[in-house]
């Protein structure tokens, strides 16, 4: 079958476990091809998930990943172009929020989401303001000031994805650790994205605690015109890696408190990022020539060892 007709076939499922409304599918198809695209580890961890799950999962991985390309947009738009057009789509949000409508799909999407979950609109305005600060701040001098973007770029979203999700207790208690996996998720990517950062002019890294190893900005700057890590910047990238892993470590417990449909899903989103950093390391920190990535097929391995995972537990309820 022709794989175009075959995701098709597959979306339209999803729409209909989810009963997306008619004039709303094309809003949902458009965010399901931004997470198809941009965000393969996510998208496949997504395809764990019942299909009545997956559209609100995809308009949120879309709307994050649509201002995210506007912020970080290379082409002739000036940086108070880029401003005007994140304030812009800010204030279409916020009103399409409070009316529960939107006529730009991807908004439409957002906001059918919204109110199917109940997600606090907050939320937002924190995502909002971290991206904002994309187009103005180049580096981080301390751990709290990265931890404020940090916050609105990454912990927001997996309080957004909470409510979608589910859990086995009060929301409030899975929260704290919801909010640490997208952190750490976030922090993965620096990690692996120092080379792609540089060129854009920023450095996610905290500065003090590079410092620390006798590495700072114009360092990095040499080791991707070398394409190479030097041994202060190894040291510092081993201790950023440990920094993160404590943080998966710390996020863990979370899993269990989401409700059984969703944590084959996230399990396999903690597990396949947390391979990145392993990846990191067994590359010797050598993220400047290559983006280090986990292979496909790993990638599928581990998804498929969470699909057998969940038919065992499927048939032993059955029996």
């Amino acid at each position: 079958m022709d794989t175009g007709i075959r995701s098709s076939a597959v979306t339209r499922r999803e729409l209909d476990a989810a009963r997306i409304r008619p004039h709303l599918r094309h809003a949902y198809q458009r965010c399901r091809t931004l997470n198809a695209q941009h965000g393969r580890t996510y998208f496949l961890a997504t395809r764990l998930l019942p299909a009545a799950q997956r559209p609100s999962v995809h308009a949120l991985y879309g709307f994050a990943r649509w201002v995210d390309d506007i912020v970080d947009e290379t082409g002739p738009r000036s940086v108070r172009e880029r401003q005007e057009a994140v304030d812009e789509l800010d204030g279409e949000l916020s009103a399409g929020l409070r009316a529960g409508s939107s006529e730009h799909p991807i908004l439409a999407a957002l906001i059918d989401t919204t109110w199917r979950h109940e997600i606090d609109p907050a939320l937002f305005t924190d995502f909002m303001a971290s991206m904002r600060m994309d187009l103005t701040v180049r580096d981080y001098p301390t751990r709290a000031e990265l931890d404020a973007y940090v916050h609105g770029s990454a912990a927001v979203i997996g309080l957004q994805l909470l409510p979608v999700f589910g859990t086995v207790s009060p929301a409030a208690d899975a929260a704290p650790y919801a909010a640490a996996l997208g952190e750490a998720f976030q922090l993965t990517n620096f990690l692996r994205d120092v080379a792609e950062d540089l060129d854009r002019g920023r450095v996610y890294l905290p500065l003090d605690e590079l410092a620390a190893f006798g590495v700072d900005r114009e360092r990095l700057a040499w080791c991707h015109r070398t394409g190479r890590p030097d041994r202060r910047v190894r040291r510092a990238f081993a201790d950023q890696v440990a920094r993160t892993r404590a943080l998966y470590r710390g996020a863990e417990p979370g899993i269990s408190l989401l409700a059984p449909r969703s944590r084959p899903c996230v399990r396999t989103a903690f597990t396949l990022y947390g391979e990145i950093l392993d990846c990191i390391v067994e590359s010797g920190y050598d993220v400047f020539r290559r983006r280090v990535a986990v292979s496909g097929t790993r990638r599928f391995g581990v998804a498929a060892a969470a699909v057998s995972a969940v038919a065992a537990v499927s048939l032993r309820t059955r029996l």
